[in-house]
């Protein structure tokens, strides 16, 4: 199997084949908890977190399990790794941890980490199993921070709101205003909210998708400069 290419893995992690947008996995938790900034950054990180552990692992003992058994020795990967990131967030960012809930155990039952580690970091080597789980994982928090702001903007007129659950008292002050007096926006915050910002995305990508190959189309279409036409009449032998 030929190794892939890391710009071929960057592409496809933030963009033609982003987790969230195209192919819609781990979604619950995406549902579930972007009413903010800050959640959504948390979940970001313990989601790529885990992704690059269980990459890894997978890929460094993919020569020594058994197809028989891969699925299970996988899911106990997983399950470590996403142990290991909740003791970390228990000690780092415990009220966070209280907040986001049982969607941080129910990292071991994303589809994404377990298709990864399945489809990609059992068939690679270290190095681009490893960056597959990091490059997987960015594309999922760029569209949890995308829709967690969303949600906050709108239902709440603010952005960066509570930043000092994840990185300490300090960010406190890192709340904007956007909007002064702001009547909050309640259906932006709860699941119906999360479920339009997310179509409103998946549409967003599809029509860039769509510009940039009607792009492509057109410029395979159009005439070669210096170019002749060249008339035929009759049958050539």
């Amino acid at each position: 199997m030929s190794t892939p290419r890391y710009s071929d893995l960057t592409l496809n992690g933030l963009w033609k084949n982003n987790p969230a947008l195209v192919q819609l996995l781990g979604l619950c938790p995406l549902l579930a908890v972007t009413g903010s900034v800050v959640n959504a950054l948390g979940l970001a990180a313990a989601t790529t977190l885990v992704l690059v552990c269980s990459n890894t692992s997978v890929s460094l003992i993919r020569n020594i399990v058994s197809d028989a058994v891969r699925l299970p020795v996988f899911v106990m990967i997983i399950a470590s790794a996403v142990t290991c990131t909740e003791l970390l967030m228990q000690a780092f960012a415990y009220e966070l941890y209280q907040i986001l809930g049982i969607f941080l155990p129910l990292i071991t039952t994303n589809c994404v980490i377990l298709g990864r580690a399945d489809a990609f970091a059992s068939k690679n080597a270290l190095g681009p199993a490893a960056f597959d789980g990091l490059l997987m994982g960015l594309g999922f928090g760029v569209v949890l921070v995308l829709l967690g702001g969303l949600r906050e903007l709108v239902g709440t007129g603010t952005l960066f709101a509570n930043m000092d659950l994840l990185f300490g008292p300090g960010a406190a002050s890192w709340e904007w205003v956007v909007v002064a007096s702001y009547q909050p926006f309640l259906l932006a915050i709860l699941p119906p909210g999360a479920f339009i910002f997310t179509g409103l995305l998946i549409a967003g990508k599809n029509l860039v998708d769509g510009q940039i190959k009607r792009r492509q189309d057109a410029r395979k279409a159009a005439p070669v400069k210096g170019a002749k036409r060249v008339r035929v009449t009759g049958t050539i032998s």
